[in-house]
């Protein structure tokens, strides 16, 4: 007989079936950040000393497709989790994000919210769905943002974009938590020096022009990625279940991606996971995603949201915009027929 999912059994179910993991291997994690750094240098180095205008682009945008890799395991070290090192853990963010003007120190005070608030309080700094309210309520050229999301986040604001975003909800949010105001002057002072140190040697050896190009083009590729990454994890998937556990487990995606991408990416393919137990490191994130997929299975529970991949979800996703309906408890699909505007239930577990 299956069990039933109410009352607490499910939840120690589930904190019993990775209560072995957790454990962080300073190691793996810094071997990730150090391989991706060298990279990362090694490309941009590369591409200082071509005089080809063309091949210096087109190796800094490869250079920012690595750097954008590089990025993401400050995301580990909002949790402590890359190494596990304080420090380092403390430093070594800071220094690879504020070259890009990225605030982290800022963007790890609002993570610790998102995760408090994902599926939960639409005051999550890192929701990317629309409510219906908010869409009926918007101007038609926000109602046709809404509609075009996934391209104009990713290919228009990019990595600028998330940045305003970020120390806007710091400023928005900074009453809520006392740490933020602190961060947000740590991480403006941090930029302004960085990017005027870098600025007056540019400018020193009449590069500044290129340096400019240069940026741009690490500022293109890596907020693509991000921008992708950042509305995969939580698109169409906002929605509050029975229990905080449950709400992340079903409020977040999960892609099945190979050993590479997963590397890459830090474990955030398995972000319901993630979200569910953020003190597992990104090497333990798939086989703890099996063992929690066979415990909702034995609760009868729907099992996690598991899409194709990143690129197959992006190119689906965006071609089907959605909104969060308060009212229906459930996500609706956007269409536009003869100028009018018209919402469509779309299938989604509801416990």
């Amino acid at each position: 007989m299956k069990k039933s999912a109410l009352g607490l059994d499910v939840n120690q179910a589930l904190r019993s079936s990775v209560a072995d993991f957790g454990h962080v291997n300073p190691w793996l994690g810094l071997c990730r950040f150090s391989v991706l750094g060298a990279l990362s240098l090694s490309l941009i180095t590369l591409a200082w000393r071509l005089d080809n205008l063309i091949l210096f682009s087109l190796v800094t945008a490869i250079a920012g497709i690595v750097y954008a890799f590089w990025l993401i395991c400050t995301h580990d070290s909002t949790h402590n989790t890359l190494t596990g090192w304080g420090w380092f853990e403390a430093i070594s963010p800071r220094l690879i994000s504020w070259p890009m003007l990225w605030p982290y120190g800022t963007y790890a005070e609002l993570h610790l919210l998102h995760h408090a608030w994902n599926g939960v309080d639409l005051r999550d700094p890192e929701r990317v769905e629309w409510t219906l309210e908010e869409y009926q309520q918007a101007k038609p050229f926000l109602r046709w943002y809404v509609r075009h999301q996934w391209l104009i986040d990713m290919f228009v604001l990019g990595g600028l974009g998330l940045v305003i975003k970020t120390l806007r909800q710091g400023i928005h949010l900074s009453s809520l938590r006392s740490g933020l105001r602190k961060q947000i002057g740590l991480d403006l002072g941090g930029m302004i020096l960085i990017q005027g140190l870098f600025g007056t040697i540019a400018l020193s050896q009449g590069l500044f022009g290129r340096y400019l190009l240069f940026w741009f083009i690490l500022e293109r590729m890596i907020g693509i990625i991000v921008q992708m990454r950042d509305h995969l994890e939580h698109y169409g998937r906002w929605g509050q279940r029975e229990g905080h556990l449950l709400t992340q487990l079903y409020a977040g995606r999960n892609l099945q991606v190979n050993r590479l991408t997963n590397w890459l990416m830090g474990g955030l393919p398995y972000h319901s996971v993630h979200h569910g137990f953020p003190q597992l490191p990104f090497n333990q994130l798939p086989e703890a995603f099996g063992r929690i997929q066979e415990v909702l299975q034995e609760y009868d529970l729907p099992p996690m949201e598991l899409g194709k991949g990143y690129l197959q979800e992006t190119l689906s996703l965006s071609q089907h915009p959605t909104v969060w309906s308060e009212n229906e408890h459930t996500t609706l699909a956007i269409t536009k027929r003869n100028l009018s505007y018209s919402c469509i239930f779309k299938h989604k577990y509801r416990l």
